[in-house]
């Protein structure tokens, strides 16, 4: 019986990641920047410029939302340390999306890496 672990090996081993060195350019470039994280994971910070779509509606949300429908779109996504991200990439490639890569490490590595990141602003009362 396979694993989540198992799975997200399997989905790592047939997908694009790319190194926090090489997301930023990828970033740059993609047509859209998916943070696959839950809503509240988002909110406390994320990187800038991506949507957030939860990986339990990812397929919905893409082909429910006519500016997703293209299987052309250059897609980058990342979750919180790279496995929701792996398995989202192969759903994707799976519904015909040929141009999807995803952030090794995720947003964890990101962070570390000290690349910027949008945080909520939280009013000073002082």
């Amino acid at each position: 019986m396979k694993t989540a672990h198992d799975l997200v090996a399997q989905a790592k081993s047939s997908i694009q990641e790319i190194s926090i060195q090489d997301a930023s350019q990828a970033i740059e470039t993609a047509d859209v920047l998916i943070d696959l994280r839950e809503a509240d994971e988002y909110a406390a910070g994320h990187l800038a410029g991506a949507i957030n779509i939860p990986r339990g509606l990812l397929e919905f949300k893409m082909t429910g939302e006519p500016h997703l429908a293209d299987r052309n779109l250059h897609i980058v996504v990342y979750c919180k340390t790279s496995g929701r991200a792996a398995l989202s990439a192969v759903a994707l490639h799976q519904m015909g999306y040929v141009h999807v890569q995803s952030i090794a490490g995720g947003y964890d590595a990101w962070a570390e890496a000290k690349m910027p990141v949008v945080q909520p602003h939280i009013p000073d009362f002082e």
